[in-house]
C-alpha cells in the first residue's frame, strides 16, 4: 500500500452534520488548496479550525477543519477531518474537489489498514474496530472494546516471545550442527508447550461464547404442537411477530427476530411444533428445519402445555429430541393459569404466555445465563479466523511435543516450532499476506 492520500466519509449520510477523512502526507496541503481561513499548513496538530470551502471560487460551504500530524493520528499519517453540512450534494461535490486536487476514494477498511501497517495497532485490534462498529448490544461492545486494547493479543505475544526464544536457541544448535552441541533445553521446552497449550486451549474454549455474545446469543423456542411457543415469541417481543392460532401446526417455517435483554442480544427462534407424523411435506420440512436450529442453539426453551401433559411427560418426551449435552435448557410449563398440577418450582417455570405470568423469571434466567458466558473467561475470542488459527497452532504444538519426545533431530524440532509460531503470529499480524488483509479490510465500512 503506496503513501497516496485516501479520502472517505466517515459518517453516514442522512445526518444534519458530515465528516469527511483525508489520510496521507500532504493532504492539508491538498485540502489548504480549497480552503478560505486561516492556513492549515501553519496549523499544530488536534486543533480545529473554522472556514470555508470554495467550489471555483465560490463558497460552498462552511467546514471545520481538525488537523492531525503523524504519528500522533489514528492512522499515524498527516490526517485532516472535515466536517460540514450533511447536505448529500455538498458532501459529494466536496468529495469530488478533493479528488480532482489528487485525494482518491479510500478502500474499505483501508484507514484502518493503514494503522495496521504503520504500527499503530495489530490486526486483532484492527478486527475489532470493526466488531466496535458492528456491535448491537452493550456486551458485543465491550467484547470489541477489550479486544481493542489488547486483551487477545497482550497474552497471545508473551507465549509467542518465549517460544521464540527456544526458536532462537535451535537455530543457533543448528549453526553448530557439527559439533553436536545442544543450546535449548528439552525438559523446558516440553513444559512451555504444555503451558502453551494450556492457555491456548483455554482461549480457543471461549469462542462459542464470545461468538454467541458478539452475534447475539441463539435461542429456540421447542415444543409440541400448539403448546404455546409462537405465543411465547410474541410475548418476549411485545410484538405479534407469529401467527397465533388454535390448530396445531400453524408455524411450519422457522420465525426469527431478536430480543434486548439487559445489555444482551438473543437472537429468537420459534420453530414448528415437533410432532412424530406431520401432516404434509411443507410440515415435515418445518420440523426438520426446527431440530436442525436446535442443535445449533446456545439456549433452548421447551414450551410444553401444562393442561395437556405433566412435567414428567414432558421430560420424557424431550429427551428423544437428543439435543447436545451441553445446551443450556429452560423448561416451561405454559398455560399455568389453566393446569391443575404443576411442577414444583425451580426446574421448570410456570408460564402463561398469553397473559405474561413468569415472563419476569423467564427474562432473568436469559440474562443469568448470559452473564454467565461473559464470564466464562477473562478474555473471550469472537473471530472464526482466530479460532481457527489457535487450532492450527494447538495442533502444531501437540506434533512438536511429541517430535521431542521421540527425540527428532533438531532441524525437525526447529520446523514444528517455526509453524506453531506462525499459526499464533496470524492472529497478530506477524505473520500474514495480503490476500488475508484484503479479506478482512473488505469487510470493514469505506470511512474505517
Amino acid at each position: 500500500m503506496g503513501t497516496d492520500i485516501i479520502v472517505a466519509p466517515a459518517t453516514p449520510p442522512g445526518g444534519a452534520i458530515a465528516v469527511l477523512r483525508l489520510s496521507g502526507e500532504g493532504c492539508v496541503a491538498l485540502v489548504q488548496q480549497l480552503w478560505k481561513g486561516k492556513d492549515l499548513r501553519q496549523a499544530a496538530g488536534h486543533t480545529a479550525h473554522v472556514g470555508h470551502v470554495l467550489d471555483n471560487g465560490l463558497l460552498l460551504d462552511e467546514v471545520v477543519a481538525t488537523v492531525y500530524r503523524g504519528p500522533r493520528s489514528y492512522t499515524r499519517e498527516e490526517v485532516v477531518e472535515l466536517s460540514c453540512h450533511g447536505s448529500p450534494y455538498v458532501v459529494q461535490r466536496l468529495l469530488q474537489l478533493l479528488c480532482e486536487a489528487g485525494a482518491r476514494l479510500a478502500e474499505p477498511g483501508e484507514f484502518t489498514r493503514r494503522a495496521f501497517l504503520n504500527g499503530a495497532m495489530d490486526l486483532a485490534q484492527a478486527e475489532a474496530v470493526a466488531d466496535l462498529i458492528a456491535a448491537e448490544s452493550a456486551a458485543a461492545q465491550q467484547l470489541a472494546m477489550q479486544q481493542l486494547r489488547g486483551g487477545v493479543s497482550q497474552g497471545l505475544a508473551r507465549l509467542r516471545e518465549q517460544l521464540l526464544g527456544f526458536a532462537a536457541l535451535l537455530e543457533l544448535e543448528l549453526d553448530f550442527s557439527e559439533e553436536d552441541v545442544e543450546f535449548a533445553d528439552r525438559g523446558q521446552l516440553i513444559a512451555l508447550i504444555d503451558n502453551c497449550r494450556q492457555q491456548l486451549q483455554a482461549l480457543a474454549g471461549t469462542f462459542s461464547a464470545g461468538n454467541a455474545l458478539k452475534g447475539g446469543i441463539p435461542t429456540v423456542i421447542v415444543g409440541k404442537p400448539n403448546a404455546g411457543k409462537s405465543t411465547l415469541l410474541n410475548a418476549l417481543l411485545q410484538d405479534s411477530r407469529a401467527i397465533v392460532s388454535d390448530i396445531p401446526g400453524t408455524t411450519r417455517d422457522v420465525i426469527e427476530d431478536r430480543l434486548q435483554l439487559g445489555g444482551y442480544l438473543f437472537r429468537l427462534t420459534d420453530t414448528a411444533g415437533l410432532r412424530a407424523e406431520a401432516a404434509d411435506a411443507v410440515e415435515a420440512e418445518g420440523i426438520r428445519r426446527s431440530r436442525e436450529r436446535a442443535q445449533l442453539a446456545a439456549i433452548v426453551l421447551h414450551v410444553f402445555d401444562a393442561t395437556e401433559e405433566d412435567w414428567a411427560a414432558a421430560r420424557a418426551w424431550f429427551s428423544t429430541l437428543e439435543l447436545p449435552p451441553a445446551l443450556h435448557v429452560i423448561h416451561l410449563a405454559n398455560k399455568a393459569d389453566r393446569a391443575e398440577d404443576l411442577p414444583v418450582p425451580g426446574e421448570v417455570i410456570a408460564l402463561s404466555a398469553l397473559h405474561g405470568r413468569g415472563l419476569d423469571e423467564l427474562t432473568a434466567r436469559l440474562e443469568q445465563h448470559a452473564q454467565a458466558l461473559q464470564a466464562s473467561g477473562d478474555t473471550l475470542i469472537t473471530g472464526q479466523r482466530h479460532h481457527t488459527a489457535l487450532i492450527q497452532a494447538l495442533q502444531a504444538l501437540q506434533e512438536l511435543r511429541e517430535g521431542l519426545l521421540q527425540g527428532l533431530s533438531g532441524e525437525m524440532v526447529a520446523l514444528d516450532l517455526r509453524l506453531a509460531l506462525r499459526y499464533i503470529g496470524e492472529i497478530t499480524g506477524e505473520v500474514t499476506s495480503d490476500e488475508v488483509l484484503g479479506a478482512i479490510f473488505s469487510k470493514f465500512c469505506i470511512g474505517k
